[in-house]
């Protein structure tokens, strides 16, 4: 027997009877999975209010003693724990999506001329910064919170976040994090000095309208230039932001040593977000293989320090993940090709086969599972 449940009425043990999607092209959980408390984690972050069931439940623990025991302290720490993820996750969320709010609202004001305020930018950001560095595992999932419409918006806030978590696997000290997560959230404030259509615009644009848009970073750099609330190298890394180790950049074209490190943080973040994002002239990619394109198809442009920082950061698989491929298929990783850490010989779900993603290049990881 099958019927629907709401989120807040799920508990471990029960079974999913239908696919669930998300505006995924693929299930984000597939029929037939007995809910753990990371399914629910994961149905609480695509806003899942309803899922199909099944009227039985695999029970994990027993309680069928009347007595106050073991068993009762186990369910009632599942109860909590429970409780208390879904509740981190969501407060996340929502500081998260308050966050693009309000920037949107400050974006709005700067086209109408009003003056950049990095006081404001600084109070929405702050708080959003120091949760992600304390839930770094949710930072592979930020390409899923955007939305063509209001990519700009998501863009702004996510390329701070990823700023600020590249800064601190790479060690700066807080005060240079935070600070360079600010810089981050404020690359692309030039844009609202920008024509709207240019930046709306499906097609691509043509050589005049491109070279239009790549004065934003001049942009920025004027729109922050007289404040002392954010230093001068922050400053000079948002103007950089889409300089090249390679000198193929601008818009100075800029190259080696030129360029500051921060800057290439910067970058980093900044390229990474919107390649996994979808837009309105091309659909979202995985996370991991746009990781794995920076390092290897865009070879020279970026420091190989930050894309290792970055490895790290969106979580290499391990041995014994379930994963989700980009293919549709699901399975479980067997081994780890060293050389390509992203492309791990996987083991498909409800068959023998085993696919070695070294040698399968058509095929990556779209997420981990577990």
């Amino acid at each position: 027997m099958e019927n629907y449940k709401n989120l807040s009425d799920l508990r471990p043990g029960t079974i999913i009877a239908e696919d669930i999607y998300a505006n995924t092209a693929f299930p984000i959980i597939r029929k037939g999975t007995t809910l753990e408390i990371e399914h629910l984690e994961v149905l609480d972050l695509f806003s899942i209010k309803r899922v199909k069931v099944e009227e039985r439940i695999i029970n994990r623990v027993q309680t069928d003693q009347p007595k106050i025991g073991k068993t009762d302290v186990i369910s009632s720490n599942i109860e909590q724990l429970l409780e208390n993820k879904i509740s981190r996750t969501s407060d996340l969320h929502t500081m998260y999506k308050k966050s693009v709010n309000e920037y949107k609202r400050e974006f709005t004001s700067w086209r109408s001329g009003v003056k950049l305020d990095i006081a404001k930018v600084r109070l929405l950001i702050m708080p959003l910064l120091e949760s992600y560095m304390e839930h770094k595992k949710m930072l592979v999932l930020l390409n899923e919170y955007s939305n063509r419409k209001e990519y700009l918006y998501h863009h702004a806030v996510s390329v701070g976040i990823l700023t600020a978590a590249l800064a601190s696997e790479l060690d700066y000290p807080k005060g240079t994090t935070l600070q360079l997560g600010l810089a981050g959230t404020l690359t692309d404030c030039g844009m609202s000095k920008i024509n709207p259509t240019l930046l709306e615009k499906a097609a691509f644009l043509t050589k005049d309208e491109f070279a239009e848009v790549k004065k934003h970073p001049v942009f920025s750099y004027q729109m922050m230039q007289d404040s002392p609330l954010l230093r001068q190298e922050m400053k000079l890394a948002v103007l950089q932001h889409h300089e090249r180790l390679d000198g193929s950049g601008y818009p100075r074209g800029d190259q080696g040593e030129k360029i500051s490190q921060l800057s290439q943080i910067l970058a980093v973040a900044d390229v990474f977000h919107a390649m996994t994002c979808e837009r309105v002239y091309r659909a979202k990619e995985s996370p991991y293989r746009v990781a794995e394109m920076m390092k290897e198809e865009d070879f020279g442009k970026f420091d190989p320090t930050i894309l290792n920082a970055l490895y790290e950061i969106i979580g290499m698989p391990c041995m014994g993940d379930k994963v989700l491929l980009t293919n549709g298929d699901v399975g479980e990783v067997l081994s780890i090709n060293h050389d390509h850490p992203l492309r791990p010989n996987v083991r498909l779900q409800g068959r023998a086969e085993i696919v070695d993603l070294s040698l399968d290049r058509s095929t990556a990881i779209e997420k981990v599972l577990n």
